[in-house]
């Protein structure tokens, strides 16, 4: 596993970390914490004009945290009265350390925040709402969704990834299958796939945390909403829930995926031929050409996961966010624009392989010209994001079971959807 997809492991686990430390913090009935509601309806802070001085301290996770002097040296050229200490945390302490200092108000000037911790930071009252200045529209939508929670962002887009299908060209080719269009068309595609002489045709993630979010885009596909336009209820028992839960979990119904997928197995797995396709991120890639060299690249591909009635993915990565109690806080929020500036984007995706979280990057050469890397490009526009919800780890690990006990036949999929419902709507918004 590369360091790519460590952090994104580690992201996914980190958020019931986040859970049992949001509980000790002592979060009241009406789910607001130290100062998180009135948080929301302070204006943003303005940046002033002209360029950054003094002293930027940024906390910035794994890799991200080992890369990013590179990038902050660009800043102090472009700024020379500025100096950017750069921190590396390690994804899996992340949390306890926001938490500690922001509990202390010890806290640095600019955070890294992965999309599903933004709530809980925003909780505990320890993230600045965004400047107006900085313009939503030149993001991602689902991206820039991450970073707003009850109305208000508290953050900045840094660097997105999504899901798509991985498969074996050769395989494909020799099984006379063409990338699928719709979810008929997946069936038969992993169907040939073993027609191929591959084990299984397609592997899903059948258990443990993120289960939930490998199967939402599944359900949004099928027309599903995980909440009211109005963000006040939780729609999770409907039609959709019902035919996506059955869908998903046909393919180790009938054989076409394992009952229970080894993660640590599934990139052996296809490279030898005995896994005809996955779901995963673009962190994958790396993966596969570590593991096998780089002459495996001829013979697989992406493609974006077939809709049934609408496009949809799942959107993840990192945020920057700027700390209310930030001793630098207009120094802080220039070093955000800079670092999600369209051209820097690109130079940070150079530096980290980060995919750019600003849709104008997009049009450089470095990620256009590369075809693989366009059709995450393409789902990006139409990738979603989970509710920015304080108790969404909370809500998340609980879907995590149903799904699971619907994969394994202990629940029918009309009564599963009864259940998430139900789980969503005890736990609640935690919103005030």
């Amino acid at each position: 596993m590369n360091s790519t997809s460590r952090r994104a492991a580690a992201a996914t686990a980190s958020t019931l970390v986040l859970t049992l430390s949001l509980t000790a913090c002592g979060r009241d009935d009406a789910g607001t914490g130290s100062g998180g509601s009135d948080a929301a309806d302070e204006p943003g802070t303005q940046i002033s004009e002209g360029p950054a001085s003094g002293t930027v301290e940024v906390w910035a996770m794994g890799t991200e945290g080992e890369l990013l002097p590179e990038l902050a040296a660009q800043f102090e050229d472009d700024n020379p009265d500025v100096t950017v200490e750069v921190t590396p945390v390690p994804w899996e302490s992340a949390v306890q350390k926001i938490n500690t200092a922001m509990a202390t108000g010890e806290v640095p000037d600019v955070l890294q925040a992965g999309t599903t911790l933004m709530s809980g930071f925003v909780e505990l009252g320890g993230l600045a709402p965004t400047p107006d200045s900085i313009d939503s529209e030149a993001f991602f939508p689902g991206a820039w969704d991450t970073t707003v929670v009850d109305g208000t962002s508290y953050g900045v887009p840094w660097y997105v990834e999504t899901r798509v299908l991985y498969y074996r060209t050769d395989l494909a080719e020799q099984a006379g299958v063409d990338e699928p269009q719709s979810w008929d068309e997946l069936t038969a595609f992993a169907a040939g796939m073993q027609d191929a002489g591959a084990e299984h045709g397609i592997a899903l993630q059948t258990n443990g945390d993120g289960t939930a979010l490998m199967y939402f885009p599944f359900f949004w596909q099928a027309g599903g909403e995980i909440m009211s336009d109005d963000g006040t209820e939780f729609t999770l028992d409907g039609d959709a829930q019902v035919a996506a839960l059955d869908y998903y979990s046909s393919f180790m119904a009938d054989g076409l995926a394992p009952q229970t997928l080894v993660e640590d197995e599934k990139v052996q797995d296809f490279i030898d031929g005995d896994l005809g396709a996955f779901v995963s991120g673009p962190w994958e890639r790396a993966n596969l050409l570590t593991t096998a060299g780089e002459d495996f690249a001829d013979k697989f591909a992406v493609t974006a996961l077939p809709p049934e009635e609408q496009d949809a993915s799942f959107i993840g990565g990192s945020n920057l966010a700027v700390t209310a109690e930030a001793a630098n806080p207009d120094a802080a929020w220039k070093f955000v624009e800079f670092a999600t500036d369209p051209a820097v984007q690109v130079d940070w995706f150079e530096i980290s392989n980060d995919l750019p979280a600003v849709q104008a990057s997009w049009d450089d050469e470095a990620l256009a010209g590369d075809e693989s890397l366009a059709v995450y490009g393409e789902a990006l526009e139409t990738a979603r994001s989970t509710p920015a919800l304080p108790t969404w780890s909370e809500i998340e690990h609980e879907l995590n079971l149903v799904v699971e006990q619907v994969i394994n036949g202990q629940l029918e999929p009309e009564e599963a959807a009864r259940q998430m419902q139900d789980a969503a709507d005890s736990v609640g918004t935690g919103l005030g």
